[in-house]
């Protein structure tokens, strides 16, 4: 999954694509619970998989 830092940015990179659904991650709490995040050579985060606890539309 590919994340963005702010939703201003979500919504751009989702437009792209089609009409935009942004989901906010909790992934501070994710973080916490010992899943792995990756950072991207052009600056994109990315994790393999985001449980639905900690997910929050928009």
């Amino acid at each position: 999954m590919h994340l963005s830092l702010d939703y201003d940015t979500a919504l751009v990179v989702g437009k792209r694509h089609g009409n935009p659904q942004v989901l906010v991650v909790e992934s501070g709490a994710m973080h916490r619970d010992g899943n792995k995040f990756y950072l991207s050579d052009n600056g994109v985060w990315l994790t393999d998989h985001v449980p639905t606890k900690y997910l929050k539309i928009d």
